[in-house]
C-alpha cells in the first residue's frame, strides 16, 4: 500500500538527523526553523507508529513558528531497535543521549502521544533537565482502568484482504471515534496505519497496561499538561478519573483538556481543536516553567 500523498509531501519537506541507537540510528524528522528563545518542540509518537502519527499537525505547528522534531522511536519506523529491552523503558537512554547530542543543554518542549507519552514520562523522570514542560496526549499507564478496555485483532498471519479488514477493525477499536475517518481523507488514516504497523519491531510491550506513568510522574517536576479525546478507547467511562490521577501524581500538574467528538488519536481526528489545546498548554507552561 503506497504512502498517502500528504505523508509523501511532508516527508519531502523534512530534514533528517540521526543519533546512535543500538546497531544503527534513531532517525529524527525536522520541520521549521530554529528561533532565538524558542525551544525545540519534540513530539513522540504512539505504539506501532512513526512520525506520521502527527501528519495532520506538523504544518500548523511549523507555521506557528515552532521547530518541530519528531523521532521514529527506537524499534519503530526508520529507526534501529534499542540495544537491549523491548518496551518504553528501553527507549529512555537512546532518546536522552540523542537529545543531548542534538540540543546540547537546551531543554525542549516535549509532547508524547499514547506509548510516546509513557516514554516521555519515563524519560523526564530519569533526565528532568531535558524538557521545560511536558504535554501528555492520550497517555496510558495512569492506573485508573481496572481492566483493558479494548481488544485488537491479530493480522500478520492473515492473507492480504483479511489483513486490511483487521487493520480497519483495529483503527475503529482503538484509534478513532469516527470510523468513517478510516477511509476518508483519501485513506490517510488507513494508509499511515498500515505503513506503521508493518515496521513495528517491539510487539511485546506491556508497560502501557500498568501504572508505570503514574509511578514516574512524581519525579517529573516541570509543568505537566494532559490532552485527551473524550471518547478515548483506552479509558472509556474511566476518563473522568484521569484528572485526579494526574493531580495526585505530577507535582506541577497544570490541568487536562478533553476534546469532544474525538477518540484516542485525538490529534488526527480533531486537529484544529487539538492545536488550540496544545498551543494553550505550551503557552501556559512556558510562562511559568
Amino acid at each position: 500500500m503506497p504512502l498517502p500523498p500528504e505523508v509523501q509531501v511532508l516527508q519531502q519537506k523534512a530534514r533528517r538527523e540521526g543519533t546512535p541507537c543500538g546497531a544503527g540510528d534513531t532517525v529524527w524528522h525536522v520541520w521549521g526553523a530554529p528561533r532565538d528563545g524558542v525551544p525545540p518542540l519534540v513530539l513522540l509518537h504512539g505504539g506501532s507508529g512513526s512520525w506520521t502519527h502527527w501528519v495532520r499537525n506538523i504544518d500548523d505547528l511549523a507555521a506557528a513558528g515552532r521547530e518541530v522534531w519528531i523521532p521514529d522511536l527506537p524499534g519503530f519506523g526508520d529507526s534501529a531497535s534499542p540495544a537491549v529491552g523491548g518496551d518504553a523503558d528501553a527507549l529512555v537512554e537512546p532518546l536522552a543521549d540523542g537529545m543531548r547530542m542534538l540540543f546540547g543543554t537546551r531543554p525542549c518542549d516535549l509532547v508524547g502521544f499514547s506509548f510516546g507519552g509513557l516514554t516521555a514520562g519515563l524519560l523526564l523522570a530519569a533526565h528532568p533537565k531535558l524538557a521545560r514542560q511536558l504535554v501528555l496526549v492520550g497517555a496510558p499507564a495512569m492506573g485508573v482502568v481496572p481492566q483493558r478496555q479494548f481488544e485488537l485483532k491479530a493480522w500478520r498471519h492473515l492473507p492480504e484482504d483479511a489483513q486490511m479488514a483487521a487493520h480497519r477493525y483495529n483503527l475503529a477499536a482503538l484509534m478513532l471515534k469516527d470510523a468513517a475517518l478510516i477511509d476518508d481523507l483519501g485513506g490517510l488514516a488507513l494508509g499511515t496505519h498500515v505503513a506503521n504497523v508493518v515496521r513495528d519491531r517491539m510487539p511485546r510491550r506491556r508497560l502501557a497496561h500498568t501504572d508505570a506513568l503514574a509511578r514516574a510522574l512524581p519525579q517529573v517536576h516541570c509543568p505537566v499538561h494532559a490532552i485527551y479525546g473524550r471518547a478515548d478507547a483506552l479509558y472509556k467511562e474511566w476518563i473522568g478519573a484521569l484528572e485526579g490521577a494526574y493531580a495526585g501524581a505530577a507535582p506541577d500538574f497544570r490541568g487536562m483538556e478533553l476534546i469532544e467528538d474525538a477518540g484516542h488519536w485525538v490529534q488526527f481526528e480533531r486537529p484544529q481543536a487539538f492545536m488550540q489545546a496544545l498551543q494553550a498548554a505550551l503557552q501556559a507552561g512556558a510562562g511559568t516553567a
